[in-house]
């Protein structure tokens, strides 16, 4: 996952506030750094944990229930058969733009839920007591996907007879491992991390892959690896790659919504996400 040589990582470059909070996020990435050389895989990084939401009880149109024993985000019509799951990155089920990609969707005709795979504790940036190192361990994507098929089990219980996953950073590597499986009928990855070629290799479903010109974990060159195995799988699925320039990592999600840019770009993100759903759920 986006974990970058530490010293690539300057006090401006992560913009951080204040010199507390810098020394914190550098040790932090010490800590990842030896995570990842004693595992063998990269972790989270600078990147994914940029210009985290500001939480709002209130928002989005819709409210939260508890389904299949999770909380969960819900928006749109409940007797409509067509469901779209939205998996978080980092940040959690409460982010206000995801609730806005949720409400959005719900727009377009289907029922969409965005369930608390991180059961109350997003990730909490400078916090002392809480390395990322201990927070990963315990909110492992992998981990959560497993949850996430009791969850699908629980909304086709309702009705649901289509389900579409779509997965933001952290949540891409559930949304891929879900891909693997008959539990979905089409997924879309938005900037993934920890997602590898052997996991592509691995799709059963139509994936479409919407990355960043500027990712640390899922960088063009990366996605083109993507797009070289789906075109040659022997089981073909229908897929869809697409690299966006002038963004970074997180564009789609974790968006300024007050930078009118920054808006129109995630929403060229958020447009192409609903095209694949329509065409393969609809």
């Amino acid at each position: 996952m986006c974990l970058l040589p530490i010293y690539r990582y300057s006090l401006q470059a992560l913009a951080l506030k204040t010199i507390g909070s810098a020394k914190q996020t550098v040790i932090d990435l010490w800590v990842l750094r030896l995570v990842e050389n004693q595992r063998g895989k990269k972790m989270l990084g600078a990147e994914c944990l940029t210009n985290p939401p500001v939480f709002n009880a209130s928002a989005g149109i819709g409210h939260v229930v508890n389904l299949g024993g999770i909380n969960t985000y819900v928006t749109g019509s409940p007797f409509s058969l067509l469901a779209i799951i939205l998996i978080s990155d980092v940040y959690g089920y409460g982010a206000p733009n995801l609730r806005k990609i949720a409400d959005k969707s719900a727009a377009a005709g289907f029922y969409v839920a965005v369930p608390d795979f991180l059961h109350g504790e997003p990730f909490v940036r400078n916090n002392p007591n809480r390395t990322m190192q201990a927070w990963l361990k315990d909110h492992d994507p992998v981990k959560a996907s497993v949850e996430a098929k009791s969850f699908i089990e629980a909304l086709k219980k309702k009705g649901v007879s289509k389900v579409g996953a779509a997965g933001f950073c952290w949540g891409g590597k559930v949304a891929v491992e879900l891909s693997k499986t008959d539990y979905i009928q089409a997924s879309v990855l938005l900037h993934p991390s920890y997602t590898t070629v052997d996991d592509i290799k691995a799709v059963k479903v139509p994936i479409s892959i919407l990355g960043a010109e500027v990712d640390g974990q899922a960088p063009p060159k990366v996605l083109k690896q993507y797009e070289e195995v789906l075109a040659t799988k022997p089981d073909h699925v229908d897929y869809f790659v697409k690299v966006f320039q002038n963004v970074s990592h997180g564009w789609t999600v974790r968006y300024n919504d007050s930078d009118p840019v920054a808006v129109k770009r995630a929403n060229e993100a958020h447009k192409y996400m609903l095209k694949w759903f329509v065409k393969h759920l609809k």
